[in-house]
């Protein structure tokens, strides 16, 4: 499908150098995959709108795309020709990204390498440096620890020994989101940087909570008389039990909203909230005289 890096970067045909530049810091700040973790749509946003401006911040690149168009542009530049000698160090160095975390996302996990020319002393001739083998495996976490964050040691093979590290995994981590260690793949053979572990996040089932989003829900028994008088009930959340109340007649399935005990605030997200979801208890079994006293109840229409 053709493509018009001028459009991707919401720009027309012709605009000054400044313009893209300043396109690119404004949308590239939006979607980086730093800024939306697990956001697939917003990672492949992020690599379309690295190659328009690859292209385009480039003045020899920018005239063949401007004179042959999208489709013989692209018979004439692979990814890699596109990429080479791209650099946007500036930018991201005023966002706290290295230059590196762009290239390890658009090239993937899987072993893509960038590029870089090296000229060797006395004008001889260039030897071509490569990144490191990038690195990847499966991380199976608990869900507390997903939910609430911490610190997690990780021991892997590279390069023929194990390495053991500690990881920093951030509140609110979900299954299939990927953490980044930089410079913890493999090494590179011709003296570039290192690869990048690459941690795919498992996160194992809880028999308490479930999760929507930044959202918690728990199930909480109320008896039957409680649930058509009122009465208090303790909710277990992250930090432990908190007893609140339960309304007269709250029926089954009904939730009580704990404002700021869900998912903890990260980055752009904000503080989640705990939904307490009730279960009318019906006992199995009655007394004697629960018996007698239902009977009663029944006959008052309840």
């Amino acid at each position: 499908m053709a493509k018009d890096y001028y459009a991707v970067l919401g720009l027309e045909k012709g605009a000054a150098q400044d313009a893209i530049k300043k396109a690119y810091r404004k949308l590239a700040l939006k979607y980086h995959p730093d800024k939306n973790p697990g956001d697939k749509k917003a990672e492949d946003r992020f690599k379309e709108i690295t190659e328009a401006y690859a292209v385009l911040s480039d003045p020899e690149k920018r005239k063949q795309y401007d004179q042959f168009g999208d489709a013989d542009f692209h018979q004439r530049y692979s990814q890699e020709d596109i990429y080479r000698g791209f650099d946007v160090g500036d930018i991201f160095r005023e966002f706290g990204f290295g230059t590196e975390d762009i290239f390890s996302h658009l090239f993937g996990g899987g072993g893509g390498r960038r590029s870089t020319y090296v000229r060797g002393g006395g004008g001889g001739t260039g030897q071509r440096v490569t990144r490191g083998q990038d690195y990847s495996m499966r991380l199976r976490i608990p869900f507390r620890d997903a939910a609430q964050g911490g610190e997690r040691r990780i021991d892997y093979r590279s390069d023929g020994k194990v390495e053991h590290i500690q990881v920093r995994i951030p509140a609110g981590v979900e299954t299939g989101q990927k953490l980044r260690v930089p410079g913890k793949g493999g090494p590179s053979a011709t003296g570039g940087p290192a690869g990048d572990l690459f941690l795919e996040i498992e996160v194992e089932s809880d028999p308490v909570f479930t999760r929507e989003g930044s959202d918690l829900y728990a199930q909480v028994r109320v008896p039957y008389s409680g649930a058509c008088l009122g009465t208090s009930v303790a909710v277990p959340t992250l930090q432990g039990n908190k007893r609140v109340k339960v309304p007269a007649g709250l029926q089954s399935g009904g939730k009580i909203r704990l404002k700021g005990f869900g998912i903890p605030a990260h980055k752009n997200r904000p503080q989640g909230d705990l939904f307490a979801v009730v279960e009318v208890e019906v006992p199995q079994t009655l007394t004697d005289k629960q018996r007698a006293l239902l009977e009663k109840l029944k006959k008052e229409g309840l």
